[in-house]
């Protein structure tokens, strides 16, 4: 078997083999004393059987790492964008968001918040809007959850009652969290129509009225990897081991991934978390291998498992978001833009608005306008 392999052990090639072969041959060599012809013959004797096991063991291991370098190479961490999982999470719920009137003259395409799917703890909301001059979200109030306003396309400023004001463009993400109460307007900020992502996130009721505060990120600062053809924008959470800076109060995970033809994505997800797709172009199989392939504008709801594996089987770009949250297991209940846990809760969240108080007093002196 071994002349087989006789150019692996050559001395003219220096091989590994080779080198170590002779290094232990010089070391054992030099630790036999001397003696005379009897008591050498007898130490040769003892010192053959052990020589001879430890070159075998030498000679089987480097062999091995010749011969079986995949093996050892599939023992390191596998990459998130090419290993599959043994229990991938289905799509359980396909829902198509269709067209609607919002706000000011603009257009949302809502998914979640919608009649087929009222939410998805600790998800209230999810709409693609669509919106241009002089369209838009005026003056309008929240309380007891998060918007988290991702653009795809153009610019809106925002504006609120305690004097903050700034504009996010392409790329940028503004997280906002409302806490006990908020006015604020969403409005274009540049010609043409403007397109984007806003995800509503509820807070626990013990966080529903702490003070408002935003975490806001250009484009260039939005943590990013590629790998195998996989391309992510990770707004929050992790992917292929880089980390999102935002800190989500309702722990969350929330990512942009865009899929070159023929690639694939296996993405953890953690186990209990509720986790749904949104694609915003393209198609792709979600979930299992021989799945129906879904299409732009449908919001594809995940069953129990490991994690998201989806295949690009098209000719084109695969683009879609995946959100995922840890449940709050409270009661939801909504008016408008208020959400709470107790009809009473929200009685009194209309009326501190009403009556400028309770995190409002700032509502009646203020307008965008």
């Amino acid at each position: 078997m071994l002349r087989q392999h006789l150019p692996l052990f050559s001395s003219s090639s220096y091989s590994p083999i080779y080198m170590a072969l002779s290094r232990l041959t010089r070391q054992n060599s030099h630790r036999l004393p001397p003696a005379s012809t009897k008591t050498s013959s007898r130490s040769s004797a003892k010192t053959k059987p052990l020589l001879f096991l430890l070159l075998l063991i030498v000679i089987l291991v480097v062999t091995a790492v010749f011969l079986f370098p995949p093996a050892i190479m599939s023992s390191s961490s596998p990459s998130a964008a090419s290993v599959p999982f043994e229990s991938p999470r289905k799509v359980v719920k396909k829902v198509l968001s269709l067209s609607q009137s919002e706000g000011d003259g603009a257009t949302v395409r809502r998914s979640i918040g919608g009649h087929e799917l009222r939410n998805l703890d600790p998800f209230l909301l999810l709409d693609e809007f669509s919106v241009s001059k002089p369209g838009g979200f005026p003056d309008h109030p929240h309380r007891g959850f998060e918007t988290v306003t991702y653009m795809l396309h153009g610019a809106f400023t925002h504006q609120d009652f305690s004097g903050r004001k700034g504009t996010i463009r392409t790329g940028d993400v503004q997280w906002m969290t409302a806490g006990r109460g908020i006015v604020h307007s969403e409005m274009p900020a540049s010609n043409g129509v403007q397109k984007g992502l806003q995800l509503w996130i509820n807070l626990a009721s013990k966080d529903k009225m702490i003070e408002p505060r935003y975490q806001e990120l250009k484009s260039k600062d939005i943590s990013q990897a590629e790998k195998h053809g996989v391309k992510v924008r990770i707004i929050a959470g992790e992917a292929f081991g880089v980390r999102s800076p935002v800190y989500t109060r309702t722990p969350t995970m929330y990512m942009d991934f865009t899929m070159q033809p023929g690639s694939q994505l296996h993405q953890p997800i953690l186990e209990g978390w509720n986790a749904f797709v949104y694609i915003i172009e393209g198609e792709g199989v979600f979930g299992r291998e021989g799945d129906v392939a879904a299409s732009a504008h449908h919001c594809l709801v995940l069953g129990a498992g490991d994690g998201l594996s989806v295949w690009n089987r098209s000719g084109a770009l695969l683009r879609f978001v995946l959100a995922a949250g840890q449940p709050l297991n409270e009661p939801v209940v909504q008016q408008g833009l208020f959400v709470m846990n107790s009809r009473a809760q929200i009685q009194q969240a209309m009326q501190d608005y009403y009556y400028g108080r309770n995190g409002f007093e700032k509502a009646s002196q203020w307008s965008s306008a």
